[in-house]
């Protein structure tokens, strides 16, 4: 199993960013619609802090350098 880089751990960090901000903007929706909607914005607020997090992790990764190819181990002995 090959270990991550560092480019891709941001990768991943900011798709679960994503992720994150999506299931509060949802949330945000339903209860703007509902009864109590003074709580639709300190979730949407919270939405959109993983938003701006998600858009930082991309910017970290978008600088990194590509990780280098894995050398092949066929048939090495050491």
């Amino acid at each position: 199993m090959r270990n991550q880089s560092t480019k891709e751990q941001f990768i991943q960090l900011a798709w679960n960013a994503v992720s994150t901000a999506e299931r509060l903007a949802e949330d945000a929706q339903k209860w703007a619609r509902g009864d109590e909607r003074h709580k639709a914005e300190p979730i949407a607020a919270t939405g959109a802090l993983f938003a701006d997090i998600a858009r930082s992790y991309a910017a970290i990764a978008a600088v990194l350098p590509e990780p280098l190819p894995e050398l092949p181990t066929d048939g090495t002995e050491y």
